[in-house]
């Protein structure tokens, strides 16, 4: 299976969402929430979301595909399910 690394907000409903698909379907990820991370993490994070051309949480990256915002078809597709 892709590996899967989820960024989100932890007061973002849609992020939280994002999380939720991910459990229920009993597909490992993991995930960091960008506003409780130590600055170092978040710098790293930045990097990442800007070089990507994303904008917004939630951030999941399937592989080498990214996926900005909660798109559960598309998560779906990704995986290959």
């Amino acid at each position: 299976m892709k590996k899967i690394i989820v960024y989100t907000l932890s007061t973002c409903p849609w992020c939280r969402k994002t999380k939720n698909y991910f459990a229920e379907h009993n597909i490992p990820f993991t995930y960091i929430d960008y506003d409780l991370a130590d600055e170092a993490t978040q710098k790293r994070i930045s990097k990442e979301v800007d070089a990507a051309g994303a904008t917004g949480f939630p951030f999941v990256k399937i592989g080498e595909e990214v996926i900005v915002g909660y798109q559960p078809e598309r998560y779906s597709s990704a995986l290959g399910i």
